[in-house]
């Protein structure tokens, strides 16, 4: 059985931990808040009533519990790792010393990889001894049931160990997405930040209030894009393909996304209306009460799609 230990037993950290043990993997969650682990398993066994009823808690919902420990030292959940979870806090001091804690704590084959969001591998792992075994896995908040991870190596990671994560991540059920090499905010948050900053320019400018463009992406661009991307959405759009779709629609969409917003979205403005569109549901407990109504409800996306895998496949 292989070993994943996971160091940052937060909401990501947890997350993780159950998405590695509900595929079989033994699975040692380490964090220097004491407080935290002690709550780690009232936490997974919460995921697993979330989940289990729509088949995301593994085949058996109580063995993927018992395959996560408690480490209470970081050396104890490196020991043996085939693969380290790192899920600190996104600050690129406390990165630095953490991976070189890790490098200089973990066996000689144990890759590193760090969930950052937003900060490159090689702007907390460039000095290292170990260096090459060094990469990101951005994962997708909830990672437990929005499946794709982001393999962003730096240009010293080696191949070798690229090519192993993506293996464990998918191993686990993941979905690994391979950058092919580094970029500020991998590419899931450069597509989100592309769509936020022109829909709260849309907003902030009065062409649509807050329940519109919720509306508009759930209802539309959303619905879509559950269970196929914009290639193949476009692929899907004209007779021809996709060449044909943008030689009917490509200099429209090119117009487009001329006068579409950039940074200067992000105003006070468009927070103050946003924030009155939620006023009344942003408070710490509506919010996590809104949380965990979206965790089951991507939940219950995740069980109908996988049915949907295995009828296809059975019909094949």
């Amino acid at each position: 059985m292989s070993h994943i230990a996971i160091v940052g037993a937060g909401l990501i950290g947890r997350a993780w931990a159950f998405v590695f043990a509900r595929s079989g993997f033994d699975v040692r969650v380490w964090d220097r808040d004491a407080k935290v682990l002690q709550s780690l398993e009232a936490d997974i066994e919460a995921m697993i009533r979330q989940t289990a009823p729509f088949g995301q808690a593994g085949p058996d919902p109580q063995a993927t519990a018992a395959r996560i420990t408690a480490a209470a030292t970081l050396e104890e959940a490196l020991a043996g790792a085939d693969l380290v979870q790192e899920s600190g806090p996104e600050v690129l001091e406390i990165k630095r010393e953490l991976f070189a804690r890790l490098d200089a704590l973990a066996d000689p084959h144990t890759i590193l990889a760090s969930s950052s969001s937003a900060l490159l591998a090689s702007s907390f792992a460039g000095d290292l001894p170990g260096k090459a075994r060094c990469l990101v896995g951005h994962p997708v908040n909830p990672p437990h049931l929005v499946p794709v991870v982001e393999i962003s190596p730096a240009s010293f990671t080696s191949p070798e160990v690229t090519e192993r994560a993506r293996d464990i991540y998918a191993r686990a059920g993941q979905v690994p997405v391979m950058l092919k090499r580094e970029i500020d905010g991998f590419i899931l948050n450069r597509l989100q930040a592309v769509v936020l900053a022109e829909s709260l320019r849309l907003i902030e400018q009065g062409y649509v209030d807050v329940q519109g463009l919720d509306d508009t992406i759930r209802h539309g661009l959303g619905r879509r894009w559950a269970f196929m991307g914009p290639m193949e959405t476009i692929n899907l759009n004209a007779p021809g393909g996709a060449v044909d779709y943008l030689g009917r629609y490509g200099q429209m969409m090119a117009d487009l996304a001329a006068t579409a917003a950039r940074e200067e979205a992000f105003t006070a403005e468009a927070a103050e209306k946003i924030g009155a569109a939620f006023a009344d549901v942003s408070t710490p407990q509506t919010v996590r009460a809104r949380q965990n109504w979206r965790d089951t409800e991507l939940a219950a996306l995740a069980g109908h799609l996988a049915d949907r895998a295995g009828q296809s496949h059975t019909q094949e």
